[in-house]
This record gives C-alpha cells, sequence and structure tokens, in this order.
C-alpha cells in the first residue's frame, strides 16, 4: 500500500511550470482577474486562460486557490512573495 503513494510524491517533485506559468500563477495569486493578468501582460484573456488551463493541469487542480496551495507546498512560488503584498 505505501508504494502507492511514491509515485506522486515522485510526479509532485516532477511538476515545472515555464517562466509564463510561474508569472500568470504569480498575478492571479494577487488577487488579479484573468484580464487583468491579460493587460498586465499585453496578452489575450484566452492565453491566460490557456496559461491557467495548463497549469491546472500539472499542479493537478481545478481553480486558482488549489493552484496557490498546490504550487507553494511544491516551492514553486515563494510564500514569502506572497505575504509581502
Amino acid at each position: 500500500m505505501a508504494a502507492v503513494g511514491i509515485p506522486e510524491i515522485q510526479q509532485d517533485r516532477a511538476v515545472k511550470l515555464t517562466k509564463r506559468e510561474l508569472e500568470v500563477l504569480s498575478l492571479v495569486i494577487e488577487g488579479r482577474s484573468s484580464k487583468d493578468v491579460a493587460d498586465a501582460l499585453y496578452v489575450s484573456k484566452r492565453t491566460v486562460d490557456f496559461h491557467l488551463a495548463n497549469i491546472y493541469d500539472k499542479l493537478q487542480v481545478s481553480n486558482r486557490v488549489q493552484a496557490f496551495r498546490r504550487a507553494t507546498r511544491l516551492g514553486l512560488i515563494p510564500i514569502e512573495a506572497t505575504l509581502g503584498k
């Protein structure tokens, strides 16, 4: 039974977000809407939503709050950066 959890732990460690995905996630964590993120990054809202879908898939979550929690737990987003804002 313990071996069942091992692949999940290894999979968590293997999660890699692109630079742009990290930018999108950081702005989302600030509480910005997809439209606000799109404006800040000079891309379309559809592009932001595409990045969010990829982030959710990679982190195996289904919303922004879960993405934030998983990313900080995995060390992808430093918690200090989110507390200072």
